[in-house]
């Protein structure tokens, strides 16, 4: 078999960049790093693998790349690692590959790759372009960052420090969902507003568990908050989960760790453009599981934000 003629132009003509984030997925980046750049090898893909210690270092790295010259950028980790690459090629028409090995894949998820780290790096290495949306952020400190999933304050922001912290080496979605568990002891709900400036909505004021923001249907390694979301329709949506008492939550539980699915009256979707959310007390915003700032925050989707590549659907 020719494998040559069956990958992208630019992967065999431009000089390929992978930022592998060593950390992602509790260390498993390091394990798999092998079996991935064999895999570029036997394509005959000539790649260049920069290893990273943090999505931090890789961002300084890939902006340093790009002032080179170099347009074909990889990212080997997970949405907190495709972010930093995202926030570095921002504007650069770059061709960017996400190689999904953390512990949270899911954009790599709505791009249609599988769970497999080595399948989904084939499926890309053999993918064709894409033009996805992004998500950017603008929060109280006047920082303004672009997130490519999912983001929000509340209970699951509060769980973003634990599954980054003594819980990070837990496999996919029982990381997150142990993380939820940890931060929900002395949890107090949290005062949500929600504005939907240059639309009809009328403006929404609840007490929360969360309120989230994704650009993909899942988040938190595959929790189906928003299962209507697509990667390129220029939209956002808006989920917001009305206060549930502990009770409740732990009666959600085996069916989140199971499926992945949320089912509760106490959810409320929209889908939106633009908004601004406040809170009742200084609270944090995450953006693919990192901390991005404190609220009052204002998000907004930016259509077809990044170049990047996908399995061909068929």
């Amino acid at each position: 078999m020719n494998h040559r003629a069956e990958i992208l132009p630019e992967l065999r003509e431009s000089p390929v960049l992978v930022f592998v984030n060593s950390s992602a997925g509790g260390g498993r980046a390091r394990a798999l790093f092998p079996p991935i750049r064999g895999l570029f090898e036997s394509l005959d893909i000539q790649a260049q693998f920069v290893i990273t210690k943090s999505a931090e270092e890789l961002e300084s790295l890939a902006r340093e790349a790009i002032s080179q010259g170099l347009r074909v950028l990889f990212a080997m980790g997970g949405d907190g690692t495709l972010q930093a690459l995202a926030n570095a090629a921002f504007k650069a028409n770059a061709l960017l590959g996400v190689l999904p090995v953390g512990g949270g894949n899911d954009f790599a998820a709505a791009l249609g790759l599988r769970s497999d780290p080595v399948k989904a790096a084939e499926a890309v290495l053999r993918g064709i372009p894409r033009q996805v949306d992004l998500v950017r952020a603008r929060t109280a400190e006047g920082r303004t960052r672009l997130y490519v999933g999912g983001g929000g304050v509340g209970l699951d922001a509060q769980a973003a420090r634990y599954a980054s912290g003594p819980y990070r080496r837990f496999p996919g979605r029982f990381r997150y969902i142990a993380s939820a568990l940890g931060a929900l002891a002395g949890y107090v709900p949290l005062g949500v507003q929600i504005d939907f400036p240059g639309s009809d909505l009328a403006s929404v004021s609840a007490k929360a568990l969360l309120a989230a923001v994704l650009n993909t249907p899942t988040y938190g390694a595959g929790l189906r908050l928003a299962p209507d979301a697509r990667l390129d329709d220029g939209s956002l949506d808006v989920v917001l989960i009305e206060d549930l008492n502990a009770l409740a939550v732990m009666k959600l539980l085996p069916r989140l760790a199971l499926s992945g699915e949320l089912r509760t009256p106490h959810v409320k979707r929209w889908r939106v453009h633009r908004l601004r959310l406040t809170t009742n007390r200084p609270s944090v915003f995450h953006g693919d599981g990192e901390i991005l700032g404190q609220t009052p925050v204002e998000i907004e989707v930016v259509p077809k934000g990044a170049r990047v590549i996908a399995p061909e659907l068929h």
